[in-house]
């Protein structure tokens, strides 16, 4: 009994290593905040440690997971809607270190981009995230926010509209030569 306790812990330990940098990219993302985002982490591995036999057993555990965090941070988010779509500042935010292979990462400005994902309404908010940064297909976007396919598609086109329409993340995306 204990050898297969400690042959799971072990397993969930080897999945949060492996998962840990695209965890925090996520709850980054999601939160735009980076104790946010480690604490929306924290939460939603405390989550899937509980249930790690079904998680780790499950066709996918990484998108569980991502299920898991969509739902802790809606929840969290749900009561205090105006405050989180509308920051005072962004002396808060706290810039992820980019991926190597991350496009959006090699732009020149990317903060002005976070700022403006900031101020997305959550689900809109989440559907760019996990479409865009995440490159999810739209059915496995669905499947984490817990919405269809339909869903997925009118958030993140709304999304993508909203961040079009901000005037200096506009310039800088057509000076910039990227269309």
């Amino acid at each position: 009994m204990g050898d297969r306790k400690q042959a799971r812990d072990e397993e969930f330990q080897r999945f949060v290593i492996g998962r840990w940098p695209r965890l925090m990219r996520t709850a980054f993302l999601l939160t735009g905040e980076q104790h946010a985002a480690e604490d929306l982490v924290q939460t939603t591995l405390e989550q899937v440690y509980v249930a790690w036999r079904r998680v780790g057993a499950a066709d996918d555990p990484e998108a569980y997971v991502r299920r898991v965090m969509i739902n802790a941070h809606a929840r969290k988010h749900r009561r205090r809607l105006k405050e989180f779509l509308a920051p005072k500042d962004d002396s808060g935010l706290t810039h992820e270190l980019p991926d190597q292979g991350d496009r959006i990462a090699q732009a020149d400005d990317r903060s002005a981009l976070l700022t403006a994902l900031v101020q997305l309404p959550p689900r809109q908010r989440e559907a760019v995230v996990l479409r865009y940064w995440e490159d999810l297909s739209e059915s496995q976007a669905a499947e984490a926010m817990g919405c269809s396919v339909g869903a997925v598609k009118s958030n993140a086109a709304k999304g993508i509209a909203k961040l079009r329409a901000i005037p200096g993340l506009a310039d800088m995306v057509t000076h910039g030569g990227r269309k």
